[in-house]
């Protein structure tokens, strides 16, 4: 049964929230305020944190800044209806995907079970492009040896990108398997983590950059 810890100062939503949960077969418990709600997640034992991004005090950004360094347990923010800048914020600040307020029951069941899956996939062993290391297990990357910090999107784009080195990754694929959705038209998100990548990472040894775009059809992890 998949342990899910929900971070939010509304106890109403959060009641109803768990009470859905529970009949869809997860173990709940709530934290009503940034502070308890990271030593929660600090106790381990999580499958996944459901994080309001909007308290007063320690707010969402504040529990992820204080977290990500410390645990790699799958994120789904709550964000307010239509603050993009929220969604960027939390994704780049280590959150894995987000659900808008007021959350659906549903979709978010649905988005918690797509971020299990996509742990559970996860291969055990490291993998090797070049002087580029990435450990899916340990959530994990280092450049010639030095720890380059990404974000939990971030991680499942690169994945995916250094899992078919040399070959060309669809945005579609990227969107789907990376972020957990469809690409929807005019849809920069795969682009804005993509750049993040690559300035993270820094170029290869001859200078080019690691990651490159196929006008039209995706991106490509380059080999040497």
């Amino acid at each position: 049964m998949p342990r899910v810890l929900l971070i939010d100062d509304d106890q109403e939503l959060c009641e109803m929230l768990g009470e859905y949960l529970a009949t869809e077969g997860f173990e709940v418990a709530a934290a009503h305020d940034g502070v308890s709600g990271t030593a929660r997640a600090r106790e381990g034992g999580w499958d996944a944190l459901v994080l309001d991004l909007m308290m007063p005090g320690m707010n969402g950004f504040d529990v992820l800044r204080a977290l990500r360094p410390e645990i790699a347990t799958p994120v789904l923010m709550l964000t307010a209806r239509g603050e993009d800048v929220d969604m960027v914020v939390g994704l780049e600040l280590g959150a894995d995907d987000y659900v808008a307020k007021p959350a659906n029951p549903r979709v978010l069941v649905a988005r918690l079970r797509a971020l299990l899956r996509r742990g559970a996939g996860q291969e055990p062993g490291p993998r090797r492009v070049g002087d580029l290391i990435l450990d899916p297990a340990a959530r994990t990357v280092s450049v010639a040896g030095r720890a380059v910090e990404l974000t939990g999107a971030e991680l499942n784009l690169l994945e995916l990108l250094v899992r078919n080195a040399g070959s060309v990754v669809s945005k579609d694929v990227l969107a789907r398997e990376g972020l957990g959705r469809a690409l929807l038209p005019f849809d920069r998100r795969v682009d804005t983590h993509i750049s993040q990548i690559r300035r993270k990472l820094g170029p290869l040894a001859d200078g080019a950059p690691r990651i490159r775009a196929v006008r039209g059809s995706g991106y490509q992890y380059l080999v040497r």
